[in-house]
């Protein structure tokens, strides 16, 4: 015996095409969500993304050595007693060491992204890599990024190798106290006109990398709004200026007043 209810039904749906399962669209948005979470990680971990998260970490990292740096500039006696004692401080912290890590890191990763993101751009466009992409009507520092960049890391290379490098594993003199005197060092190296004038105009080129940096990151992460872009705009002129002008500042005094 057949049921009639049961015929309309299926007559109905026969009549309507194939069953419609309400099943589907479920498991089809349990399989597009972990697709858009996969392609939400690449944007974020996308290289321009990952090298303007880099370059905030050196920003911040370049306020603080500044702030470390300027204790050069107090009078000789302090100075040297205060910075040794700083240097130390900083040498003999866990904290501090796996911050160094994280720094070393940075910069390489820093300069890795900037290569890759200027092979894959002269590959799409045939030509240099601009970070604005505006032609002539961006600033010359905007589309000198790479040369910039050039010079700050072959600045680095000289710092690293006659500040950091002499002090884990050259011969350092000791002070009164007992400490590595890396202030005598400094001073020391700072009393070569060469090396001052070299370093003075890497912290020119320093200054120009990071304005354009600061707003490139700005644009990168989001937060160049229209709303609050003049703060911005302020914020990065006063940070890259202070920065580059403080870091200049310091060996120019110490080569004149204790020379």
């Amino acid at each position: 015996m057949s049921n009639p209810d049961h015929d309309r039904e299926a007559e109905v749906s026969l009549l309507d095409g194939p069953p419609h399962d309400v099943k589907i669209k479920p498991i089809e948005k349990k399989k597009e969500a972990p697709q858009r979470a996969k392609l939400g990680l690449r944007r974020t971990l996308s290289e321009k993304n990952l090298m303007a998260l880099t370059g905030l970490f050196l920003c911040l990292f370049l306020a603080v050595h500044l702030l470390g740096n300027l204790q050069l500039l107090l009078p000789p006696e302090i100075a040297q007693w205060q910075f040794n004692f700083y240097s130390k401080l900083l040498s003999g912290n866990i904290f501090i060491e796996l911050i160094s890590y994280l720094l070393f890191a940075s910069i390489l990763a820093h300069a890795i992204y900037a290569l890759v993101i200027t092979i894959k751009n002269r590959r799409a466009n045939g030509h240099r890599y601009d970070y604005d992409r505006r032609g002539v009507t961006s600033k010359w520092y905007s589309r000198k990024m790479g040369l910039l960049g050039t010079i700050i890391l072959f600045f680095l290379i000289i710092h690293l190798r006659d500040f950091w490098y002499q002090l884990q594993f050259g011969h350092v003199p000791l002070d009164k106290d007992g400490q590595k005197d890396l202030y005598t060092l400094v001073v020391t190296v700072y009393h070569s006109g060469w090396y001052v004038l070299i370093y003075v105009l890497c912290m020119i080129a320093l200054g120009y990398h990071l304005l354009h940096g600061f707003f490139s990151a700005a644009r990168t992460l989001g937060v160049y709004d229209p709303r609050y872009v003049e703060w911005i705009k302020i914020l990065g002129w006063i940070y890259s200026i202070g920065i580059s002008a403080g870091f200049a500042f310091i060996p120019v005094y110490v080569h004149f007043a204790r020379g």
